[in-house]
C-alpha cells in the first residue's frame, strides 16, 4: 500500500531505517493509504505523473533546498532563481507537457499549480500569475501576441496591483492610465507617493515586463481599473527604462527567496493595445467601449484566488499536520501510568484535541478547493464569452474559501508548531517557515476581514431575495451555495443522544440554521439602523461584525456541505469512506463546540446537546488516533518537500535534528565575536589584579 517514491534518506546508517515507534503505526492498515492518495491527486494515473516528475526533481541535486534554513536573502533569491532556470530546462529537454509542469511544481512547493516552488524556493511565481490576467482579461490576439513570449521567457512578466496606500479595495488604486488620442498612447503615471505600486513579487530585481492595474482616463472621465501591459527594464541589459524607478521592498517575514518590488512610473507611455481587451476597449480616438460588466476585471483575481487554495494555502496546512503528527509519535513525553514507561506524546487526549481537528480541517478543505475548482471550470469559459450569470457565486465562493482556509490554515499551521515543543520553533523543523508563509495569505489577493465582507454582500443579497420569493411567485432560484436560504429550518435541534451528532445531515443542516439566523440577524440589523435614519452605507459599517459572523458561519457550512458530498461519492468504498466519515465529523464537531453560543442563542440546540456533542466529538479522538499516521502518508509529500527534520518518512528524528544542526554556518566558521568581544571580557578581570 505504499508509495514507490523513495522517502528515507540514504546519507547515514541511522536513515536507512524505519524508527520502530512509527513503523509500528504503519501496521495493521484500517483502509487503503495508496486509494486515498489516488482520490486526494484525483486519479491514480495523476498519482503516478506526480512520482515520477517526483523522482525526477528529487534525484536532482539543483533542486535541494537542505541549506535553506542557513541562507541570507540574497543567497534564496540566487537559489530560488537557479532552480526556476533549470526547471525550465529540465521540462523542455523532457517534454513535460504542461500538466506535467504543473505537477512538477507540486512537487517543488507542494502545490498542483505552477506558482509554488519547492518550499517556497523557485522564483518567477507571479510570471504565471500574469498569464492567468491575460488570458482571463485579454484579447485572443493580445494572447496570441503576449503568451508565447511568456512561456519561452522571451521577457519576464510580474502583477503589479498593490500600492504603497491601497491593497484590498481596488477602486482606490490611484496609478492613473490617461489616454493620448494624439498619439494613441496610455499615459501610465503615479501621481502620489501612495500610488508607488508595492509588493508585487519578481518585481523588485527580476520583471522585464509588468501588468500595472490602473485607473482608466479617456475622453476626459474616469472609467474604472483596468490592466495595462508596461515594459519596465531593458531586454538588453536589464536597466530600468526611462520613467521607471523600480527597488525591493526589502526584508520581510518569510519569502525570501522572492523579489517583492516597488514601481513608480513616470508618465510611461504604452501604446493603445496594451490594455487587456476582452471585456474593455479604448478606440483609436478615445470612445471607451465596455464589454463586460463592472467587476468582470476582476476575473483573473477570482482564477488566482481558486488556484491559491489548493495550490498555495491548503498544502501548507496539511505539511504542518504531517510533520506534528510524525513527531508526536515519536516523541516521548511522561507516563499514562506511574508503572508505564513514557507516553507516546499523541497518545494524550489534549494533543490529539490539538492534532486531529487540524487533519480534519485539512481534509475538508481539500474537498471544498476540489469543488469551487470544478465549479470554476464550469464557469469560465461562459465568463469568457461575457455570460456572467455565474460569476457572482463564484466570487463569493472563492472570496469566502480563500479568507476562510487562510483564516484557519494559519491559527492552525501555529497550533501544529506549538504542539511539537521548543523544537517546533527551530527553523529545522520546517514549521516556522509554514507558519510565516500561511500567515500571509491572510492578505494577499484581499484582506480576509474585506472578502468576509464580500461574501456577506452576497448572502444580504440573497436572503433578501429569498424573502421576497416566499409566500407568492418564486422569481427565480437562489444560487446552488446559497439555496438553503429557502430550505425548511429546524427550529430545534433533534439529537437525543450522542451518537445522534455523528450524523452529516443532523450536523449539516445545525449549520445551515445557523448561518440562516446570523444572516437573518444581520438583514435585520442593518434594516433597523436604515429605518431609524442612517445613510446605506453608515448603516451598513455599523453592521459589519454581524456580517462578518454571519459570512464566517455560511463558509463552513459550505466546508461541510463539500465534505458530506464528497463522502456520498466513496459510499461503495466502505473502509475509505469509514475513515473520512470520522474527519467530517470531527470538523462540524469542532466547529459547533468552538461556536456552542451560535448553537444555543435561539434554543436550536441545548446546554445537554452540547454535552452530547462534545462526547461524541471525544469518543472521534481514539478511533481517528488509529489511523493518523496513515491519513498523514496519505498526503504523500515527499522529505524533500517536507524539508523537516521532525517531520522526515522514517521518523529518526533526534539523528537528523543533530547533524542538520552539525552544518550551521555558526559551526563551521568559527566565532567572529570571541576576538573582538568575548576574549576581552574574559580577560578583563587580569587588569584588575
Amino acid at each position: 500500500m505504499g508509495s514507490p517514491v523513495h522517502r528515507v534518506s540514504l546519507g547515514d546508517t541511522w536513515s536507512r531505517r524505519v524508527h520502530a515507534d512509527i513503523d509500528g503505526e504503519r501496521h495493521g492498515q484500517s483502509f487503503d493509504v495508496e486509494r486515498l492518495t489516488n482520490i486526494l491527486d484525483e486519479g491514480a494515473q495523476n498519482t503516478a505523473l506526480r512520482r515520477n516528475v517526483e523522482s525526477i526533481i528529487c534525484s536532482d541535486p539543483v533542486f535541494t533546498c537542505k541549506d535553506n534554513y542557513f541562507m541570507t536573502q540574497n543567497e534564496r533569491y540566487e537559489g530560488a532563481m537557479r532552480k526556476t532556470v533549470h526547471l525550465h530546462m529540465t521540462s523542455q529537454r523532457l517534454g513535460w507537457s504542461e500538466k506535467e509542469v504543473n505537477y512538477a511544481y507540486r512537487i517543488l512547493n507542494h502545490s498542483i499549480y505552477p506558482h509554488s516552488a519547492l518550499s517556497g524556493d523557485l522564483a518567477l511565481n507571479l510570471h504565471r500569475v500574469f498569464l492567468t490576467a491575460l488570458t482571463s482579461l485579454g484579447s485572443e490576439e493580445q494572447i496570441a501576441k503576449w503568451e508565447p513570449l511568456c512561456k519561452t521567457f522571451q521577457i519576464i512578466t510580474t502583477y503589479a496591483q498593490t500600492e504603497l496606500g491601497h491593497g484590498t479595495y481596488l477602486q482606490g488604486l490611484e496609478t492613473e492610465a490617461t489616454y493620448d488620442t494624439a498619439t494613441q498612447e496610455f499615459v501610465i503615471h503615479s501621481p502620489t507617493m501612495t500610488a508607488t505600486k508595492w509588493w508585487p513579487g519578481d518585481l523588485g530585481r527580476s520583471a522585464t515586463h509588468a501588468l500595472v492595474l490602473a485607473q482608466l482616463i479617456c475622453s476626459g472621465a474616469r472609467q474604472g481599473m483596468h490592466a495595462f501591459i508596461v515594459p519596465i527594464r531593458s531586454l538588453q541589459d536589464h536597466t530600468p527604462l526611462p520613467g521607471i524607478t523600480v527597488g525591493d521592498i526589502g526584508p520581510k517575514m518569510n519569502f525570501d527567496q522572492t523579489d517583492n518590488g516597488f514601481l513608480r512610473l513616470d508618465h510611461v507611455r504604452v501604446p493603445r493595445e496594451n490594455m487587456l481587451s476582452r471585456f474593455a476597449q479604448v478606440l483609436p480616438d478615445g470612445t471607451y467601449i465596455k464589454l463586460g460588466t463592472a467587476k468582470s476585471n476582476y476575473l483573473s483575481m477570482v482564477v488566482t484566488r481558486v488556484k491559491l487554495l489548493l495550490g498555495e494555502i491548503l498544502p501548507l496546512m496539511q505539511k504542518a499536520c504531517v510533520i506534528a503528527i510524525r513527531y508526536s509519535v515519536i516523541r516521548r513525553q511522561s507516563r499514562l501510568r506511574p508503572s508505564g514507561p513514557e507516553a507516546k506524546v499523541l497518545d494524550y487526549q489534549t494533543q490529539q484535541q490539538k492534532l486531529f481537528p487540524q487533519l480534519a480541517m485539512s481534509y475538508a478543505f481539500h474537498f471544498l478547493a476540489v469543488s469551487i475548482l470544478e465549479f470554476l471550470e464550469h464557469s469560465y469559459s461562459a465568463i469568457l464569452d461575457k455570460d456572467f450569470s455565474l460569476l457572482p457565486e463564484l466570487h463569493s465562493l472563492s472570496t469566502g474559501a480563500k479568507a476562510m482556509m487562510a483564516d484557519f490554515c494559519t491559527q492552525g499551521a501555529e497550533i501544529c508548531c506549538r504542539a511539537c515543543g521548543g523544537h517546533g520553533y527551530s527553523k529545522l523543523s520546517g514549521l516556522p517557515s509554514l507558519v510565516t508563509k500561511v500567515s500571509a495569505s491572510c492578505t494577499y489577493e484581499g484582506e480576509n476581514t474585506v472578502l468576509y465582507l464580500q461574501v456577506a454582500r452576497f448572502l444580504v443579497k440573497n436572503y433578501l431575495q429569498a424573502q421576497m420569493s416566499a409566500g407568492s411567485t418564486p422569481q427565480k432560484s437562489l444560487p446552488p451555495s446559497v439555496a438553503y436560504f429557502t430550505a425548511t429550518d429546524l427550529s430545534r435541534c433533534p439529537a437525543q443522544r450522542p451518537v445522534d451528532f455523528l450524523c452529516p445531515e443532523l450536523y449539516t443542516t445545525a449549520w445551515a440554521h445557523v448561518a440562516i439566523r446570523l444572516t437573518k440577524d444581520s438583514v435585520h440589523h442593518l434594516q433597523t439602523l436604515t429605518q431609524s435614519g442612517a445613510d446605506q452605507h453608515e448603516a451598513w459599517n455599523q453592521s459589519t461584525v454581524i456580517h462578518l459572523q454571519a459570512a464566517k458561519a455560511h463558509c463552513y457550512y459550505i466546508s461541510v456541505k463539500s465534505f458530506r458530498e464528497a463522502l456520498q461519492k466513496l459510499e461503495n468504498e466502505p473502509a475509505i469512506h469509514q475513515v473520512l466519515k470520522r474527519l467530517c465529523d470531527l470538523h462540524a464537531l469542532h466547529g459547533i463546540l468552538t461556536n456552542s453560543g451560535d448553537f444555543l442563542h435561539d434554543g436550536f440546540m441545548s446546554g445537554a446537546q452540547v454535552d452530547m456533542a462534545r462526547k461524541a466529538y471525544l469518543d472521534l479522538l481514539p478511533l481517528i488516533r488509529k489511523d493518523a499516521i496513515l491519513l498523514t502518508d496519505a498526503f504523500d509529500f515527499t522529505d524533500q518537500s517536507l524539508n523537516s527534520a521532525l517531520g522526515c518518512y522514517d521518523g529518526n528524528v533526534y539523528e537528523r535534528l543533530f547533524q542538520w544542526a552539525q552544518t550551521s554556518p555558526t559551526n563551521t566558521q568559527g566565532n567572529p565575536a570571541y576576538e573582538k568581544y568575548i576574549r576581552p571580557l574574559l580577560q578583563s578581570w587580569r587588569s584588575k589584579l
